[in-house]
């Protein structure tokens, strides 16, 4: 690993500038954001809904919209005298080889690699230790580097080959198959595939699944309400697919299915929220068998991580909120004959096999430390790792002597390792040589009490010996959400924020699943108020303990997290500086009527559902709880192609908070094109994003990076 080399008149300092040059920019007047009178009433209150209109993302206004405000946008930003210095800063900082684990197919070894600053990362496969040959280039898919490679199946003898494209960051994705030998391409391309894996039977074709198409105009935006499993038979035409599970007769919003190893058992997971799953099996080693139900609610989380011939190896939450590992006969599958393998313990469990071993990945504090299983439960050893930080990987075939796992943290580059399965010994695989030296920055884990007593843990990362005056630029994100766990990772965009004095905090807020279901159900629903509060909470611990103060603190979030975001600076807008709301749910009262909204009822609740959840979401759906005030300076991001949360969404918070800022700070709103929700997106993307929020932030502040550079 390269040491970062900064000279003495290039250190990393962040100056304060003069007062008046933080609010020199010019802001060129907010488009005149017409107002419909639209209204409805729930429960007897009416609720006006004045930026409606902007949910036609397709209309011919809404688009004029997002011009007008893209101009304004790229006009601040523009202005920022070194917005250039930091996009030419991460350009440089991206700039290196970066890998994935290799995995092994048929007789060949593929891993991904991007050299540097390639839009997509490509394909690679070697042939035992002879020179790697590209096997798929998805920077070839498209000119502009938006159509991306977003997965890829491969048949047990590696023979052939389903990989699906992502084009602009869609959802919506196309199925191509070709034969691995030669790169011939196999029948006609699928279409209009969602929310799918790919699990091959043999060699003679495929499960997937999607929905129906919805109308057109409203491809982005239209609810995708019923999932369909199908089997595509190669050299059939896609028309003529076997609809296997769901549609009109068990219909699920979401589902998933994959093979056993040895292709017996076709595993099918049922669901309409996304918590919570039934779980079905076929034996198709008897021909006609039927689908069997083995869990017939949707209260747990429960899926087959293995079989054994018969025996059944099952991952669930089911009477044990933090997981644990069961075993049960295919014959006779309920929960009431499941005998535990892996009991539950006071840490959250996800497990995974490879080389007939089970390895268990346990959160501890929201950081990982593994354990190796033998099929029979036995313990074999802990897995040391290099550091407290986060661990994934180890799944591998069966038959594989090794497997690799990727290990980082905030101050940890990616890093691949080797792993001997049976010695339990590691070795460095590929080590990321991203500019960064980690023995100059330090990361400690630190635990706050938020409003109701509840302890919460936050990792805070910053240079060694940085001076706790109050004054340090801080950027707190969080995501707090849908049994989602936020573990360390390193982010080279943030070396930005680091080596410029800066510090970045990640708490641990409830919602998440960190500590399980139970942390999960905290932050959910007529609970959703205490993730907001363990969010504020951190903020105010980071204040107190001098870490920085309000003139220097940023909050940022996507998605659920965008949502916390405008929850929070909606319900303290003195706390901040700078908000980042990025691709956020920001109408809580009509979240549920777009794409699969209505899937994410289990985390929030619907205005639907009762006096009570109106009430409760309408009081922090951050679009209606905006009223006149002095807002952080906010830079709304959001993307075109974004048909998981919508970006009427993000239009219509920021409308309604150009309209209700009464301070100096600035409201922009920043929409990417041919880009969706975030996967997929090109590297340029991602720098160009990355610099202007950067650029933003320190704008704001009144400091500037890189000053004697």
């Amino acid at each position: 690993m390269r040491s970062l080399y900064v000279s003495a008149t290039t250190a990393a300092v962040l100056l304060s500038v003069p007062a008046f040059a933080q609010n020199s920019l010019k802001t060129l007047p907010y488009p005149q954001t017409k107002k419909v009178d639209t209204i409805t009433t729930y429960f007897g209150t009416k609720v006006a809904d004045p930026y409606r209109w902007l949910e036609n993302d397709q209309a011919a206004d809404t688009k004029a919209w997002v011009q007008e405000e893209n101009k304004v946008t790229q006009n601040y930003l523009s202005q920022i005298p070194f917005r250039e210095t930091i996009r030419k800063r991460l350009e440089t900082l991206w700039n290196y080889e970066k890998y994935g684990a290799p995995y092994k197919e048929g007789k060949y070894t593929y891993f991904s690699k991007n050299t540097g600053l390639q839009s997509q990362s490509v394909l690679y496969r070697q042939l035992g230790n002879g020179a790697p040959e590209v096997f798929l280039d998805p920077n070839s898919f498209s000119k502009d580097g938006t159509t991306s490679l977003a997965g890829i199946s491969f048949t047990k003898d590696g023979s052939l080959a389903a990989y699906q494209i992502s084009e602009g960051g869609s959802d919506w994705r196309k199925v191509i198959v070709m034969r691995t030998a030669d790169k011939t391409l196999v029948g006609d391309t699928l279409k209009d595939v969602k929310f799918s894996g790919l699990a091959w039977k043999g060699n003679d074709g495929f499960y997937y699944s999607s929905y129906d198409k919805p109308l057109a105009g409203s491809q982005l935006a239209g609810k995708t309400q019923i999932h369909k499993l199908f089997y595509h038979k190669l050299g059939t035409p896609q028309r003529t697919d076997k609809l296997v599970f769901g549609g009109d007769k068990t219909p699920r919003r979401y589902i998933g299915a994959h093979l056993t190893e040895d292709e017996r058992f076709l595993v099918i997971s049922g669901a309409n929220t996304t918590t919570g799953n039934e779980l079905y099996i076929q034996d198709l080693s008897k021909p006609n068998s039927p689908i069997v139900q083995v869990v017939d609610n949707e209260k747990s989380t429960v899926g087959v991580l293995d079989n054994v011939g018969s025996k059944l190896y099952i991952e669930t939450n089911l009477n044990a909120p933090n997981g644990r590992v069961v075993t049960v006969d295919a014959a006779n599958p309920k929960p009431a004959s499941w005998k535990d393998l892996i009991p539950e313990s006071k840490n959250v469990l996800n497990a995974t096999t490879g080389g007939g071993k089970i390895f268990a990945n346990y959160l501890k504090d929201a950081t990982s430390y593994i354990e190796q299983y033998d099929m029979n439960g036995k313990k074999e050893r802990s897995i040391t790792l290099p550091s407290v930080g986060s661990a994934g990987g180890f799944g591998t075939k069966k038959e594989e002597k090794e497997t690799y796992y990727t290990f980082t943290s905030y101050i940890y580059p990616p890093t691949i390792f080797k792993y001997d399965i049976a010695s339990g010994k590691s070795t460095v695989y590929k080590k990321a040589g991203v500019q960064f030296d980690p023995a100059k920055y330090e990361s400690k884990q630190v635990f706050y009490t938020s409003k109701d007593g509840t302890r919460i843990p936050m990792i805070i990362t910053h240079k060694k010996g940085l001076v706790m005056n109050g004054k340090n630029p801080t950027l707190l994100y969080a995501y707090g959400g849908f049994n989602s766990s936020v573990t360390p990772g390193f982010g080279t965009s943030t070396i930005v924020l680091l080596e410029n004095g800066g510090i970045y905090a990640v708490p641990n807020i409830r919602g998440g699943g960190e500590y399980g279901e139970k942390w999960h159900l905290a932050g959910t629903k007529l609970q959703k108020q205490n993730v907001f509060d363990d969010y504020i909470a951190a903020a105010e611990y980071l204040m107190k303990n001098n870490y920085t103060s309000k003139d220097y603190l940023a909050i940022s979030g996507a998605s659920n997290g965008g949502l916390l975001v405008g929850a929070t600076m909606a319900q303290r807008p003195e706390l901040f500086k700078v908000a980042f709301p990025a691709v956020g749910v920001m109408d809580m009262l009509r979240y549920n009527q777009f794409t699969a909204g209505a899937g994410w009822a289990y985390d929030y609740g619907t205005a639907q559902d009762s006096k009570e959840m109106f009430e409760y979401l309408y009081k922090y759906s951050p679009y209606h709880a905006l009223k006149p005030a002095a807002y952080p300076a906010t830079m709304v991001t959001t993307a075109d192609h974004d048909d998981r949360v919508v970006p009427a969404h993000s239009f219509k918070f920021a409308s309604k908070l150009q309209e209700s800022q009464k301070g100096d700070a600035p409201v922009l709103i920043r929409v990417e094109t041919k880009a969706g929700h975030g996967a997929g997106r090109s590297t340029a993307q991602v720098i160009s994003e990355q610099a202007d929020k950067w650029s933003f932030m320190f704008q704001n502040m009144g400091l500037t990076p890189y000053q004697n550079n």
